[in-house]
Parts: C-alpha cells; structure tokens; sequence
C-alpha cells in the first residue's frame, strides 16, 4: 500500500456507503459515529488521548463536542444503496444533497397498495393485474415523465394544520383541504426488467381492517369524490404470482419513488406497491462510478460492520481497513472548497 500524505488532521469531510437493506439511516449513522469518534482521522489526538477510546454517546452536547456527523438524505429501512456522511465542517455541506438529482432502481409488485406504498406497509386494497402487459406500463410511464406533481402519501409524518397525515387516516378525520402536491422531474424512467411472475415476491399478509378502510374513506371524504376502498381481485387470481418489474429512474430532489409506483399501478387499471428500492446515485456519489469521471464511489457497509466488531491491525502508516477506505473516497471539506483525496 503506497504511503498517503493527509492534510492537516482532524479532517472534516463527505464519503458515502452502500447501505443496506434493513437498518435505519440514523441506526446506521449511529454506528459509523462509534467508528468515527475514535479516530485519530477526525478527532484531535489529544483529545483521544485525554479521554481514551470507548463508546460515543449519540445524542446530546457531549456527542456534538466529540464529533459532528450526519446524513444527506435518509433511506427509508427497506431501501439500500447511496447514503451521503458529513462529517465535521462536511456536515454544513450535506444540504446539498437534498435537492441534488438522484437515481434509483426499484421493484413493483402489481395486484395489491399498501399504506405506506411498500411491502412493510399493510394491504389497503388489492386488484386485477393479469390484464396489465409490458406494453401497457411503458405506454403508461409517459405520464410520469418530465416534470410532475405528486402528493404524498395519506399516511405520513408531513402535517397539515399541525396533525400527521397519518392521524388523519388512521382516526377516520376528514382532511380539511386536499395534501399538497409538489411539482418534481422525472428526467428519465425506464422498464429495466420485466420479471413478469418469476420471482418470490408476495403481498404483505397484514392487511387493514374493515374499520380502518372506513377511517381512511373518512379522511378522504370531502377532497376525492366517492373515495371508495375496496378489494377487485378476481378469485381466480388470487393464487398466482402477480406480475412484477423493476423501474431505474433519474429524478430531482424531493421526488416520492413509492408514489411513482403507486400512480403508476393506478394508472394501468390495477394497484401496485415497491418491493425492494435501490439508490443508486445521489450526485457525484454511485455505487456504480461512470469511469474517467469525477463521479466517487461508496463504501461497502461490511467495512463498517466489520471494524465495529474488531478494527484489526493498522497498516504501516497507522491506519486500520476503514480507515484506508475512508482516506481512499473522502472529499476533504476545507472552507468552502473541497478537495479529493489522494
């Protein structure tokens, strides 16, 4: 391994990982900082000397004073792929990548919408799909092109009036107004594969009750006209795979992909939530970097959950394996100019 000269240390900067599917962002912020805190590359030494290694809190002043360290963006638990880490001054830089233009691959399942739009949501209502052909979707995706308003979801944590969405829905209280849309582009959206009923996919086997789908036409009532929420599937459906396909798509900051899928499903005559959602780029970071390009590629996570359970041997300029890859993929932060390194 050549030697690495570094700036002046603590460094602050930005690096990215490859999330996985399963973990909150903050759960895995929260282990990267243990990581972080104690390290000579973004701690002052004297400091580390003075208190010795051990376990960061992560919350409260003590764990600001330690390090600084958040996200770009979060990922929801089901969803993997890029996920943007500032540390030190690189956290005043994260807002950047709010509104950046990302990328994303994701599965839909059609047949059956959940009230969060994916699998760890419940069945809200379920539908024909058998009818819905390749063809249909891509004749269908023309209409989620370019720039397009979206609503989110009913149940959210965006508030109207001071209340949840989701309190809405859930205790059958009528919205006093129609969710707000939000105008977002969709620079481009593509049928990537189309796995028709070969997969092991399946609905999720919690579904809303009686009680709650009249909650939610409740809520409804007074900004859709008949917002009726009931199951169409034909008997003679029910026991096969329903159709699935995976979409890659290129959108501005603030775009809901669930609510891509879920328009989507409605749009073809059927119903349709995500099953797996894949970031793949969130400006210049990709799990997929484009060669002689300034695009910077992400950490695995395994790197992290590795060293979390032992660091192992420093290499012979003092470094452990995490640290060698965060010195191999940081932009270092430095005022308002960032710097690549090495």
């Amino acid at each position: 391994m050549p030697k690495v000269s570094l700036p002046q240390l603590p460094l602050s900067g930005l690096f990215a990982i490859a999330k996985p599917s399963g973990p909150t962002s903050m759960s895995v912020i929260n282990d990267i900082k243990q990581l972080v805190g104690n390290s000579r590359l973004f701690v002052e030494a004297d400091k580390l000397d003075k208190r010795g290694k051990g376990k960061i809190p992560t919350r409260g002043k003590r764990a600001r004073d330690i390090v600084k360290i958040g996200q770009g963006g979060t990922l929801d638990p089901l969803a993997d792929g890029v996920l943007v880490v500032g540390v030190g001054k690189g956290t005043k830089r994260l807002n950047e990548f709010l509104d950046c233009v990302k990328e994303y691959r994701t599965t839909a399942l059609l047949g059956c919408e959940t009230d969060t739009y994916d699998s760890e949501g419940r069945r809200v209502r379920v539908a024909p799909w058998r009818h819905v052909t390749k063809e249909s979707v891509e004749s269908a995706l023309n209409k989620f092109r370019g720039e397009i308003s979206q609503a989110p979801p009913i149940f959210s944590a965006l508030k109207m009036e001071g209340r949840p969405l989701y309190e809405y829905a859930r205790k059958g209280i009528p919205l006093p107004r129609p969710i707000e849309k939000r105008k977002v582009t969709v620079h481009s959206l593509e049928i990537l594969e189309w796995k028709g009923s070969n997969h092991k996919f399946r609905w999720p086997e919690k579904e809303f009750t009686s009680d709650e789908k009249k909650a939610m036409e409740k809520a409804l009532e007074g900004v859709e006209e008949n917002p009726a929420i009931k199951d169409e599937l034909e008997s003679s459906e029910g026991d096969e795979s329903p159709t699935a396909f995976v979409l890659s798509m290129k959108v501005s900051g603030g775009t809901y992909v669930r609510s891509i899928v879920h328009d989507l499903g409605h749009a073809v005559g059927s119903a349709a939530h995500v099953v797996t959602l894949t970031r793949s780029r969130q400006g210049r970071f990709a799990l997929e970097p484009v060669t002689d390009s300034e695009d910077t590629s992400c950490i695995p996570w395994d790197v992290f959950s590795l060293a979390a359970q032992s660091e192992g041997d420093a290499d012979e300029d003092g470094w452990t394996q995490w640290e060698r890859e965060v010195i191999d993929c940081v932009e270092i932060v430095d005022g308002p100019k960032l710097q690549k390194f090495p």
